[in-house]
């Protein structure tokens, strides 16, 4: 800095402190990555980067400023609304509606049964089929989705893992039907099994034989579909699960440097099949943050896949998808969600997406409709065609601030990797949890700054709107869709060859016990009309299920309230309790149904545990009666449901019909918590339900209406 610049900064230092009664070097806020925002910027500050080139041009090395030199001015991002519920009939018109208004490429959502390789006739998933997405059975459902939308033209995401195989099977079958050859098929399979057994856990088999799954799709894909991107490497469900930036940003690139290691244990050369490989990133409300994200990740990736020996252009770059956040919706004042949304997808779009999903400001209450999806869809059709965001490449390069950050967040990034790489990668990190905890960790930490007001939600615990707006919501028959469901699974099951499909099913058990690559065998099978269901179970025969270990923290949540009068006083009841009755009051913290979204369950557990409950926490994927026994069995007081995928109506009622049949006189309340309808309330209670806490309940003045409750029940006896 040059002294005439030096005297114009001491300057403003000067006014600063006048201005605001505080040190200049005082004045920084640290963020949740542990990033000390300054109050201002200068050239200075743009000096000995390690990661970020100052002078570095869009679509050049190394692609922090857009994987393409002229990025939205000679085509904006694509819009891909990410869709799906009840059955495939319904999901069709809903895509051929959306597509009519304006969106660019279809997103399929997959219900929770077909995640989880379970078909909708299996006892397992009475309360799950349908709800948050699609029900896809057979290779006849997905034909129906694609029903008169043309595959060779239409680009088509599909979120799968657990299940990936007999999905991606079953697209490339109805394509083939459809008269499509699977070399004109485009779009994206996730096919990201590590971040399943960190956050989302819609798994079903062991890592190791997880990855040689993704390894067999990379291979396939790289040969016979070279318009499909054979795997999206996702950060989203890490911050929807709590994670902050940098760990977002770390464990993504980690993920992909795992599989990139899979891809090339197939005998792949990496620029063979890394010009496919894509990404999808989270937009939370931190909005310069979420930007140098984006322009950190694409830094730090070219970086990566140049040090794995990639030559083609095309390898280096970073492509990604993004949405907005979920977990930032919130069910109080909800019409606040339509704001939150539209700066989260300005945040993606300066940040240089390749092409977004905008969140429906309903999704907090329920499945969006019609309405909230339109105004979801214009958000993208207005910031392309009325913002002019469009007209320039990157308006924020050479930003101080911006650049700096990107800086920032690269740099931390890279030590978290560094330290996974160092564990043996990724897969051995995921197998000792440490990603898991470290983003619980994370999760408890925001959960505390909003429940302490430390961070200020509007409309939830500052600026409360007095007259709560009502809202209409999207209602699923979820008895109605799984009748349809097991209907069309009996008249296949009748009309197939059944010892060919026997047959196609053995030898894909087989080829699972080998290195054969197992999407081949798979595909014969769904030719034949196999199950998604029964493909599954065929390799589930050599794999085995997954079941994780349930991990959780302790002090994070306690520890943002030291001297909190709230706090102190649900710590005192809890206290009063154990003298009157000779124990703390015992909560069992459980998930049902397929729902692995567990971020509300672990964070309630916790803060629970911290106040002085003595807190369980269930196994996920529990059915209503495997909850009402181990209830009773552990002789607790209370049981606290988490739903998030709409499957209330159905399971807690069945929860409390195994409750009376295994012990008649129970006085065990059950309180719920997570998106549940405000118009599903009553029917809640009719079932005896003692407590509803939403979306942006404190968790404090919960935890205190709980221990009232446990206490005024056994006061009864």
């Amino acid at each position: 800095m040059t002294n005439k610049s030096n005297n114009g900064f001491n300057t403003w230092q000067k006014s600063f402190e006048k201005e605001t009664k505080k040190n200049f070097s005082d004045a920084k806020s640290e963020t949740d990555e542990g990033i000390d925002i300054k109050p201002v910027y200068t050239r200075d500050d743009l000096e000995n980067f390690s990661f970020v080139e100052n002078n570095s041009l869009p679509g050049q090395w190394p692609y922090t400023r857009g994987p393409k030199a002229s990025m939205y001015t000679n085509r904006p991002w694509t819009i891909r609304q990410y869709a799906g519920f009840s059955t495939a009939e319904e999901s069709n018109e809903f895509y051929k509606k959306n597509l009519e208004s304006g969106q660019k490429g279809l997103s399929v959502a997959f219900d929770l049964p077909t995640h989880r390789g379970y078909d909708s006739d299996d006892d397992l998933v009475m309360g799950d089929v349908g709800k948050a997405g699609v029900a896809i059975d057979t290779v006849e459902d997905m034909k129906i989705l694609f029903n008169n939308i043309p595959l060779d033209q239409m680009s088509v995401s599909m979120t799968m893992n657990g299940a990936v195989l007999p999905v991606l099977a079953s697209f490339i079958v109805a394509g083939e039907e459809q008269g499509v050859d699977r070399s004109l098929l485009s779009g994206t399979i996730q096919n990201d099994i590590l971040k399943e057994f960190m956050v989302r856990n819609t798994y079903i088999y062991p890592p190791e034989p997880s990855m040689k799954i993704v390894a067999d799709i990379i291979e396939f894909t790289s040969k016979e579909m070279p318009k499909f991107n054979s795997i999206s490497i996702s950060g989203y469900h890490m911050q929807e699960a709590g994670a902050d930036n940098v760990l977002e940003l770390a464990y993504t690139l980690a993920d992909g440097m795992e599989y990139v290691r899979a891809a090339m244990s197939k005998g792949l050369d990496v620029d063979d099949f890394a010009p496919r490989l894509s990404f999808f990133f989270a937009i939370g409300t931190d909005f310069f943050m979420e930007i140098a994200k984006l322009r950190a990740a694409r830094t730090l990736w070219a970086k990566i896949m140049k040090d794995f020996g990639a030559k083609n252009e095309r390898s280096l770059i970073l492509r990604t998808h993004c949405q907005t956040s979920g977990v930032s919706l919130t069910e109080i004042d909800p019409y606040n969600n339509i704001i939150r949304t539209s700066y989260e997808a300005l945040s993606a779009i300066l940040g240089g997406t390749q092409s977004l999903h905008t969140n429906s400001f309903d999704e907090a209450i329920a499945l969006p409709t019609d309405e909230s999806a339109r105004i979801a869809r214009n958000t993208q059709l207005i910031l392309q065609n009325e913002t002019g965001v469009t007209k320039t490449v990157d308006p924020l390069a050479g930003s101080y601030f911006v650049e700096n950050l990107t800086e920032e967040l690269s740099k931390k990034a890279w030590d978290i990797i560094t330290e996974i790489e160092e564990l043996g990668g990724m897969t051995k990190a995921v197998k000792a949890g440490i990603p898991k905890l470290k983003i619980e960790e994370s999760a408890t930490k925001k959960q505390a700054k909003v429940d302490s007001g430390s961070r200020v939600v509007v409309g939830v615990n500052k600026y409360k709107n007095p007259k709560e707006p009502s809202v209409d919501v999207r209602v699923i028959d979820n008895n109605r869709v799984r009748d349809d469901q097991i209907k069309k699974i009996q008249a296949i099951k009748e009309s197939r060859d059944t010892k060919a499909v026997e047959k196609a099913l053995t030898n894909l058990t087989n080829a699972a016990k080998d290195e054969t690559n197992l999407l081949v065998p798979c595909i014969e099978a769904i030719k034949l009309r196999a199950t998604v269901g029964e493909v599954s179970k065929a390799l589930e025969q050599v794999y085995g299920r997954h079941f994780a270990k349930s991990l959780s923290v302790s002090g994070v949540y306690g520890k943002h309230f030291e001297g909190d009068e709230e706090f102190m006083k649900v710590e005192s009841k809890i206290k009063e309790f154990e003298n009157l009755n000779g124990r703390r009051p015992r909560v069992l913290v459980v998930k049902m149904g397929q729902d692995g979204h567990d971020r509300g369950a672990k964070i309630v557990a916790t803060s629970f545990a911290d106040m002085g409950f003595d807190v369980d926490m269930g196994p996920l994927f529990q059915s209503p009666k495997d909850v009402a026994k181990d209830a009773i069995e552990n002789d607790v007081h209370a049981i606290g449901v988490s739903t998030l995928a709409a499957g209330h109506k159905t399971l807690v009622p069945e929860l409390m019909k195994g409750l009376k049949e295994i012990d008649p006189k129970s006085k065990i309340i059950v309180f719920v918590g997570g998106i549940i309808p405000e118009q599903d309330y009553e029917f809640l209670y009719e079932n005896n339900v003692s407590a509803i806490f939403g979306p942006g309940s404190n968790i404090i003045e919960s935890a205190e209406k709980v221990i009232d409750l446990i206490s005024d029940n056994l006061s009864k006896e």
